[in-house]
């Protein structure tokens, strides 16, 4: 497989973030929740890279730390809608029938609604916090999932290496596992890597509203949303943070294109 130059930027861009979400205690200049009133929304300097907040805390401090957090929701936030959405999509595209005509009209009934209106309307109902908002996921954001699943296991049932294992008598569970589900993961992966933006994107937003992660917490939708009152004054608050996500988000979007291109040359 010839690798993709647009795959190595986005896992370099990635991992670079993995190296300083698991260093922030060594590469964090100040405590990210020491709060100096003597040091109030100082521009950026020396002393405070990225400037300081309203409160005097070192928003280079923040943005580090906010790296895990960021991290944490983005790759845990898609597990559970994944597992979901494989287990649902590949048996109703195995099987066929009414078991497909009943995951699917679920599936018809989620897709009119905007994801992030469901997401919002589920956290507004359980409560601000990141559980809250994993739970929200699961619920809705299984749906991609299970139709790209389901795509892949219609096309498989009917492939030679299935029609085989069916005569040599392999039970189904095991012909779903050994055969349809490795075949089936690509076009999952590749949509993952999109829905890790996503879901970061969506945390932060959340934070912002004030339903996701809850201040004083070192999370970028909190910091911008801490910051909007002073952005003609100090710009620095929100700007940080917000370059940050982008530039995450634009190195799990590069890794999922190039993921994508690599396997249509492939096949």
């Amino acid at each position: 497989m010839k690798m993709s130059p647009m795959f190595l930027w986005g896992a370099g861009l990635v991992a670079l973030w993995g190296v300083i979400a698991l260093a922030a205690p060594m590469l964090a200049t100040h405590d990210p929740y020491a709060i100096d009133f003597e040091a109030l929304l100082q521009a950026p300097s020396a002393q405070h890279f990225f400037g300081t907040d309203n409160v005097g805390r070192d928003t280079f401090s923040r943005v580090i730390y906010g790296a895990r957090l960021a991290l944490y929701i983005g790759i845990l936030g898609v597990i559970a809608p994944m597992l979901i959405g494989m287990a649902i999509g590949l048996t109703a595209g195995y099987f066929g029938g009414w078991v497909d005509s009943i995951a699917m009209r679920v599936v018809d009934v989620a897709v009119p609604f905007p994801f992030f209106v469901l997401v919002l309307s589920i956290v507004a109902v359980l409560g601000p916090g990141i559980e809250n908002y994993f739970i929200a996921l699961a619920l809705v954001g299984w749906v991609g999932y299970a139709r790209l699943a389901r795509a892949e296991a219609i096309v498989l049932r009917s492939s030679e290496f299935v029609m085989a294992a069916r005569t040599m008598g392999f039970s189904h569970p095991y012909i779903l596992f050994r055969h349809v589900l490795p075949n089936a993961l690509s076009p999952v992966v590749v949509y993952m890597m999109t829905d890790v933006t996503l879901v970061i994107l969506f945390g932060a937003a959340l934070g912002f509203l004030g339903m996701g992660v809850a201040p004083p917490a070192a999370e970028w939708g909190v910091m911008i949303s801490e910051g909007q009152i002073y952005i003609s004054t100090a710009w620095w608050i929100s700007f940080f943070p917000g370059l940050a996500m982008v530039l995450i988000g634009v190195g799990f979007a590069l890794m999922g294109d190039g993921l994508a291109k690599m396997l249509r040359i492939e096949r």
